[in-house]
């Protein structure tokens, strides 16, 4: 797909089609109002006969206007005028997309840009749109015979904004582009099957991607590295499997030598069968999903190095698959971390903290200005927060109200949590330094409360994404978030 960005006048357009907002009070807007009167009326008699109520997600087509040069024109539902958030605005451009998509439309023009979202600059009105447009054009069928994409496909996007907005445009553009790019990579991973997306093939992709971009170094630690490094938490996840673990790390430097990075860990389960606890038989195809927190930092330093963000960053993954096998973790073993810190381990589905905790130990030899960990790791973060908002808990504030200001800020929500010392009792063992679970209550919170006895010598956050990076059902699927609450973030970070 083509985006581009252009200031024109919607009555002489010549595209194929031309996207225009209607509002719920059925209000002309200034594009609109310019339309109608070159078309003689007939689009206010379309909203005075009810045909569009300009309700969010609401679409009409309508062919051969009088006056005007292109064959069609859609008109898009924008809910209540000037309350438009985050959400409602990608809502509002999903729709269009996905409307084109399917009505055989290949070039269109949208003229959108008198949309306003609080806080909201050109730039990021057009980074949001192209993110809206291509998440909505998304479909995974690289495995099927047949191609489920249209046959006549849109092919290119124009995105009309005010003369005086045209650089900033231009920017918000590239930055768009590269965050779509990054959801679309994250995607892909997350919906590949187990039999191909392994912790060899995560990293043949990590590699894939150094070699495209000159600023991303890639390092791969095999088992026997790890072992020497005394990452038994990490290793006891593994026994299990016929597929070795890989630590992956991504290295991109785009600051000066002397800038602390950030630091981003994933975890890279690809696939989880709950090992010797195993999971009930239902809907454990989609355990290939746990791995989405890796995804996630693989399409992060996609982005940001397609960007050129001017920071330095670093992403640590953690991969391996958790099946039952006669050398696999039992339920009472008691292994040795990293850190030297022992892990009694009462659940073997509890697996994600033990390989995280060993790359959390890893990522204190970068020095790191921050250190935010992502991972699908508690089902107990989707009944308490559902599939709506992702949570958000750590032992520095600055860094949470940052995650979570840049989730506002591009409608990725997320919501913190505590981390009180209460909780951490939770995890006292008999037999060692600490179990790795908590028991039924508060299991999101001494999930993280396990991971924050690894993370005391630097800034950190930790992101259960296990409710919002994966819709399961029958749209069932990965969603590619929290790539955009990431990439705001670090484009924050970055000025």
């Amino acid at each position: 797909m083509e985006y581009r960005v252009k200031s024109s006048i919607p009555a002489k357009q010549r595209s194929g089609c031309m996207v225009i907002g209607i509002y719920e009070s059925r209000k002309l807007g200034s594009t609109a109002k310019q339309i109608n009167q070159v078309c003689d009326g007939q689009l206010a008699a379309v909203l005075k006969h009810g045909d569009m109520d300009g309700k969010p997600g609401k679409s009409l087509m309508l062919y051969n206007l009088p006056g005007l040069g292109c064959e069609r024109v859609l008109l898009v539902g924008c809910g209540k005028e000037k309350k438009l958030d985050a959400a409602s605005f990608g809502k509002i451009f999903s729709t269009a997309s996905k409307t084109l998509e399917d009505g055989g439309t290949t070039h269109a023009t949208f003229y959108l840009s008198e949309l306003t979202v609080k806080g909201w600059n050109s730039q990021r009105k057009i980074s949001q749109a192209i993110v809206a447009c291509e998440s909505a054009r998304y479909r995974f069928d690289q495995l099927k015979s047949k191609s489920s994409a249209p046959k006549r496909p849109l092919k290119s996007i124009t995105l009309n904004v005010d003369s005086r907005d045209l650089a900033a445009a231009k920017h918000g553009l590239i930055a768009g582009q590269a965050i779509a790019n990054g959801m679309g990579l994250t995607r892909d991973l997350s919906n590949l099957p187990g039999n191909i997306c392994t912790p060899s093939y995560l990293a043949s992709q990590a590699r894939k991607l150094g070699k495209q971009h000159s600023k991303l170094s890639i390092r791969i630690l095999e088992e026997a590295e790890m072992k020497k490094l005394g990452m038994g938490a990490l290793l006891s996840v593994s026994r299990g499997s016929r597929q070795p673990a890989k630590l992956i790390t991504l290295d991109y430097k785009g600051a000066r030598k002397s800038d602390k990075p950030v630091v981003l860990v994933g975890k890279g389960l690809t696939f989880d069968a709950g090992g010797i606890s195993i999971k009930p038989a239902q809907a454990m195809d989609e355990m290939k999903y746990d791995m989405c927190g890796g995804a996630t930092v693989m399409g992060v330093m996609c982005a940001v190095a397609e960007i050129g963000l001017p920071i330095n960053l670093v992403g640590v993954i953690p991969s391996s698959e958790n099946l039952p096998d006669g050398d696999a973790n039992k339920p009472g073993d008691i292994v040795t971390s990293m850190s030297g810190q022992t892990i009694e381990i009462l659940n073997t589905d509890a697996e994600g903290r033990l390989i995280l905790c060993d790359a959390l130990t890893y990522c204190a030899r970068y020095k790191p200005d921050v250190v935010i960990d992502l991972a699908t790791l508690t089902g107990a973060c989707i009944v308490a927060l559902g599939h709506q908002t992702q949570a958000v808990l750590g032992n520095n504030e600055p860094l949470i109200k940052d995650l979570l200001k840049a989730g506002e800020q591009v409608g990725d929500r997320a919501w913190q949590l505590p981390l009180w010392e209460e909780y951490q009792q939770q995890l006292d063992s008999n037999f060692a330094d600490m179990a790795n679970i908590g028991g039924r209550t508060a299991g999101t919170i001494t999930a993280a409360c396990f991971l924050s006895r690894y993370t005391k010598d630097y800034n950190w956050a930790h992101m259960d994404i296990a409710g919002t990076a994966w819709v399961s059902g029958a749209n069932k699927g990965a969603t590619g978030r929290p790539v955009p609450l990431l990439m705001q973030y670090l484009i924050d970070r970055a000025g």
